[in-house]
């Protein structure tokens, strides 16, 4: 059989091989949002809500609390800025269609105040008319949020301002450093005493078949002297005959 003839029959059992199908991808476990990480704002922070319905403050004012901020509200422009001025909230939601001072005049005023030009406002809005120009106009809001909104809509939003410095974002804490084991006392140990051994051995007229001669030697332990002391004789060997 020749070579060409291998390389074909080679190839064709390479081409008749099943290769093993890969197998599906395994989904990821859904996340339950009551262990969900939450918004790490810093302690304390507070949340100003101005709107006229009460369903959506109620909504609002419960994910937020939920989430470390204390909340205040406000049913109107007016009483908002008001508090916005003597509360300093860290963070203002504004409805745009408010009875009397509508949401874009209160944001004007609150970007000319020295004392809450700072501060982050997202705005919220169900009109699609008032949507309109808030996207025409951008008349300095941080964000914007069109009614009826989720709850990841609200914390998409304080998110990106926690990313970009807006809103304080709390200081995680340092780890502790590990303990390090204390050592333990080192005891004195005293020297073991050397063992006694015997040793037995034959002599040359026992190997080359003469009569056998038993030798023992005994060797004991011998504690060195104090000094001052005169040193033990010497071990005796002893042969019996």
């Amino acid at each position: 059989m020749s070579l060409s003839t291998l390389d074909r029959l080679k190839r064709l059992f390479a081409a008749n091989r099943q290769q093993p199908e890969p197998l599906p991808p395994v989904p990821p476990e859904p996340v339950d949002r009551r262990v969900r990480s939450r918004l790490g704002v810093m302690p304390g922070s507070r949340a100003l809500v101005v709107d006229d319905s009460a369903t959506i403050v109620a909504m609002l004012k419960r994910m937020l609390v939920q989430n470390g901020f204390e909340t205040i509200e406000a049913g109107d422009a007016e009483t908002g800025l008001e508090m916005a001025r003597w509360q300093q909230p860290d963070l203002i939601f504004l409805d745009i269609v408010l009875p009397g001072m509508n949401g874009f005049t209160a944001l004007r005023m609150l970007r000319k105040d020295p004392l809450t030009k700072d501060i982050p406002v997202i705005m919220i809005s169900g009109n699609a008319q008032a949507t309109e120009t808030f996207y025409v106009q951008r008349i300095g809001a941080d964000d914007f949020m069109k009614k009826p909104f989720s709850r990841a809509e609200v914390f998409t939003r304080i998110e990106r301002l926690l990313d970009s410095g807006r809103l304080a974002r709390a200081l995680e804490p340092e780890p502790e450093p590990e303990a390090e084991p204390e050592p333990s006392p080192e005891r004195e140990t005293e020297p073991e005493p050397a063992p006694a051994f015997a040793l037995e051995a034959e002599d040359a007229s026992g190997i080359m078949g003469g009569p056998r001669t038993d030798i023992s030697i005994t060797v004991e332990s011998v504690t060195p002297p104090e000094p001052g002391q005169p040193a033990p004789p010497d071990a005796e060997a002893s042969a019996p005959n």
